[in-house]
């Protein structure tokens, strides 16, 4: 296959209409929303000087503690490679301008990618919402991530919910062996999954959810060998808990929450029938979060998730001393059942050298953990602020980014937005990433 080109799409003109008014309605809503906003700037004052505050001792701290880019501290290059890896990305703007925190957020119409447990919270009936994400653009102008996701409520205590997740990877031109042109495709790939949540104590719940993934990378092309090509299945599931309680601060009250969820447990994709088999993203997540109302207007949330995929790390390779085959020296081979997999994965690193010699398994394994903080500011539940800064170590992909948005929440209706920057600069892959999720909430529907 080919490496696709990079070039910049023509731009299509847009048709433009124009939109009649009637005369004085475009004046009545101008004078409506400067009021609104002067209102919204005297109360919105006390809190961004709260979030400030709190964002400028975030990056304070994290930015002591960052590696910078190619600087391993004497770790080895070994990330872990899965397939379908669009599952892990973040779908949805208000986790995604907090650093991809959100297994113990505040409940909201996107907890399916976070933690099914969540939903049970929920005070809304119904609802749903879609997100989307133009991923990678810093380097080719056409792949995209679209998410759509909604829940029902059964009951007080029992919620259903779905989502559908495409991610596109462009326009991706074929080739045969001597170079010939062999066609055009657009490869995909999408996940679609149901899950069910429940109250099972006024501050505790859980959930499950079933996910059936497919990714098409090759339209049925052959490889150079002469092997055609298919569609990789998966089954997957999702295990989710979540508690949340109230706390008095003061003369003031918070509430405070922990989660936990493990995510993408499920059978490894091939794309040959003779090839081995690859892992999906299995990962487990676990978080906490801190609310604090200021005042009756106010509020803030300081968010903080540990993240570490269940798949086993690659093991050091080396030379036989009786053959020409390639041995493992340090590490472990990965197992051919999955959940050994998941279990292995928490001791199979080969290690990082010490200077004396030896290797740190424990060391490795701890670089296997990404961290994400957040902090989310709301002024009477209508407007919030957000930042965020998520970590992952150099030597397991690297991905160190800091993270801003809005949000804006009306009756049935809320807009967000996000926008990333990563810490080595704009020539980063990720750089110029943007996040736009719209929201509708049935707080009001008749069952």
């Amino acid at each position: 296959m080919k490496k696709r080109p990079f070039y910049i799409l023509n731009q299509i003109p847009s048709r433009t209409s124009k939109i009649r008014v009637r005369p004085g309605l475009n004046h009545i809503i101008r004078l409506y929303l400067q009021t609104k906003f002067m209102e919204m700037i005297t109360g919105v004052r006390a809190g961004l000087i709260a979030l400030l505050t709190g964002a400028f001792m975030l990056i304070s701290t994290v930015a002591q503690g960052q590696i910078s880019t190619g600087e391993l501290g004497g770790a080895e290059l070994n990330a872990i490679q899965t397939a379908v890896p669009f599952l892990s990305i973040a779908p949805d703007s208000r986790a995604g301008a907090m650093g991809d925190v959100g297994v113990a957020s505040t409940p909201d119409v996107n907890s399916q990618h976070w933690n099914i447990g969540k939903y049970a919270f929920l005070d809304s009936k119904g609802g749903f919402a879609i997100s989307y994400t133009p991923w990678l653009r810093n380097l080719i102008p056409d792949i995209n991530l679209a998410y759509l996701t909604g829940f029902f409520r059964i009951d007080e205590q029992q919620v259903i919910s779905t989502s559908l997740r495409y991610f596109s990877l462009g326009n991706i031109t074929f080739t045969n062996i001597d170079g010939s042109f062999a066609g055009q495709y657009n490869p995909n790939e999408f996940a679609v999954d149901a899950g069910y949540s429940r109250l099972f104590t006024d501050n505790f719940s859980g959930g499950i959810a079933f996910r059936f993934i497919r990714s098409d990378l090759t339209s049925g092309q052959a490889t150079s060998d002469g092997q055609d090509t298919k569609a990789g299945i998966s089954f997957a599931a999702d295990l989710g808990f979540y508690y949340q309680n109230q706390v008095d601060v003061g003369s003031s009250d918070g509430e405070w929450a922990a989660g936990i969820s493990m995510t993408n447990m499920g059978t490894p994709i091939s794309y040959t029938v003779d090839a081995d088999k690859t892992p999906i993203p299995t990962n487990l997540r676990l978080g906490g979060r801190f609310s604090y109302n200021i005042d009756e207007y106010n509020t803030i949330s300081f968010h903080a998730d540990l993240n570490k995929l269940l798949v086993p790390t690659p093991p050091k390779l080396g030379p036989n001393a009786d053959s020409t085959d390639q041995v493992v020296v340090r590490g472990k081979e990965p197992p051919g059942s999955t959940v050994l997999g998941m279990v292995q994965s928490f001791y199979d690193a080969p290690g990082v050298p010490r200077d004396d010699g030896s290797y740190s398994v424990f060391a490795e394994e701890m670089h296997e953990i990404a961290y994400s903080l957040g902090l989310e500011y709301w002024y009477r539940n209508q407007f919030a602020v957000r930042t965020g800064y998520f970590h992952e170590h150099s030597s397991k992909g690297n991905r160190k980014y800091f993270t801003v948005g809005v949000g804006l929440k009306l009756n049935v209706f809320a807009l967000d937005f996000a926008y990333l920057v990563p810490t080595n600069g704009q020539s980063s892959p990720l750089a110029n990433t943007l996040r736009f999720t719209l929201g509708f909430n049935f707080a009001d529907l008749d069952l």
